[in-house]
Parts: C-alpha cells; sequence; structure tokens
C-alpha cells in the first residue's frame, strides 16, 4: 500500500490576542497508507484537534508540508471527508437529505447520488429511517447519518474528530463496532482522533500518541490484532499490553486523560 496522506516537518503556532505565540505542534512527520485505518490519542491540549483540521485544509499550518495522494492540502478538497463530535444535523431536513448536502454544495448529478445516499445509509444501518428527522433519532443514529453525509461524495479519506464522544459508554462501543464493519465495507482509509485509549487500540491498526503541548508524536505503536475485532478482544492479555503501554507513555510526561 502506498502512502495517501503525507505529513513532513509540520508545525503549528497561534497568536493570541495579546500577541503571545502558543507552539500548538512540533515537527509532526507521518504517513497514512491506503485503506489504512490510523487512531490518534495524546493529553486535552497536546493538538490533536489541530493536527485533524490541518489535514482537512480548514487551517492553515505554520510550516511544513501536508500532501493527499501526492498533492499538497492547502484548503478544503472534496477528496477530504471530515466527521466532528457534533453531527451537525440540519433539523429542518430528513435523515437522507441531510446525507444529500455535499452532493448539493458540490452540484454532484441528484438522481445518481440519491441513490448513492440510500445504499450508505443501508450499510450504517439506517434503512427504513431515510425519511425520520434528526430529533427522532438516537444519538448514535445521528453520528450515523453525518458518516453517511462525509462519504457521500466518495472521499479518499475520512477525518473523524471524537466522533463517539458525546455517546454514553454502551453505545460508543456498539458505534466502535459499527465503525469498524463501515471501514471494512468501504475500503475507505479513515484517521480518527480520540481521547480514549481503548477506543484508539481497537479501531486502529497503528496509534499514533501525542505528547502534552507543543504537541509531538511519542511514539506509533503497531497493534496487530487480527480482525474482525469483537469487543472480547478487549479481554485479551495483547489489548492489556497494548494500552499499559500508551498510559505509561503519558504518566512518564505528567499527563493522562
Amino acid at each position: 500500500m502506498g502512502a495517501l496522506i503525507q505529513v513532513r516537518g509540520l508545525n503549528m503556532v497561534f497568536l493570541t490576542l495579546r500577541g503571545e505565540r502558543v507552539h500548538a505542534l512540533a515537527d509532526i512527520n507521518v504517513h497514512v497508507a491506503e485503506g489504512e485505518f490510523v487512531t490518534v490519542v495524546g493529553p486535552s491540549g497536546c493538538g490533536k484537534t489541530t493536527l485533524l483540521r490541518i489535514l482537512g485544509g480548514l487551517l492553515r499550518r505554520t510550516s511544513g508540508e501536508v500532501l493527499l495522494a501526492g498533492s499538497p492540502v492547502n484548503g478544503p478538497r472534496r477528496d477530504i471527508g471530515i466527521v466532528f463530535q457534533n453531527p451537525i444535523l440540519l433539523p429542518w431536513r430528513t435523515v437522507l437529505d441531510n446525507a444529500m448536502l455535499a452532493a448539493e454544495v458540490l452540484r454532484l448529478p441528484q438522481e445518481r447520488y440519491r441513490e448513492r445516499a440510500r445504499e450508505l445509509l443501508k450499510m450504517v444501518g439506517l434503512q427504513g429511517f431515510e425519511d425520520k428527522y434528526p430529533m427522532e433519532l438516537s444519538g448514535g443514529m445521528q453520528q450515523r447519518a453525518a458518516i453517511t453525509r462525509a462519504l457521500l461524495h466518495d472521499p479518499a479519506i475520512l477525518l473523524m474528530d471524537e466522533p463517539f464522544g458525546a455517546l454514553d459508554a454502551m453505545t460508543r462501543e456498539l458505534m466502535n463496532l459499527e465503525l469498524q464493519r463501515i471501514w471494512q465495507e468501504s475500503g475507505k482509509t479513515i484517521l480518527l482522533i480520540t481521547h480514549s485509549i481503548p477506543e484508539a487500540v481497537f479501531l486502529g491498526d497503528r496509534v499514533l500518541v501525542m505528547t502534552p503541548r507543543p504537541g509531538k508524536l511519542a511514539e506509533v505503536i503497531q497493534v496487530g490484532i487480527p480482525r474482525p475485532r469483537s469487543l472480547d478482544v478487549m479481554a485479551t492479555p495483547r489489548f492489556g499490553e497494548i494500552t499499559h503501554e500508551i498510559r505509561a507513555l503519558f504518566q512518564q510526561r505528567g499527563a493522562i486523560d
């Protein structure tokens, strides 16, 4: 597999209203292979979301290089899909119409993409809910609708920022299983930000562990647990070893979520 995303020497410095410089990210170097599922975990304020926003073209980096399929990322692109912690569904639009937003914004053929939206809603487990409104859905179902919307225009990569952070523990575990299934069925490349070490290990092929600010890569950990993974894998010695290794990295630096 070739590298779909390449990040070289990435730095991000914010200027506060008082003119103070805040160094958010320092010398990030990483690659993500096509079809890979990479998770990013780190303490609060380490720059995880800043990294995702830069990769998504939503934030201009201070220095360094970000390439997607060899092309520089210097702004929003149609080959990047993003899912945030809040589903941000329009309350006056049905699930199907919310999923169709990308097609409308990008002026894609409506009939063809409406059929694709129905297929994606079936894949994420929302068949039969196409005509429901967001207020009629649970939190997990709303996030599935948001994932559908992000996948509609067939992006090369899906960036996910704490997509299940607002859900209760049981729903979150079920959504982890669902996301693993969706990833395997869609064949997409996914980079997911999370505060949860078990979630990062359960979902990731590799886990990128970040340091406190300025955010650097402390370690890149290969998970190596066979897929598909059931929730029972969390009780295995290998899973425990990896989560312990990540917690130990945080504790060495005096920060843990």
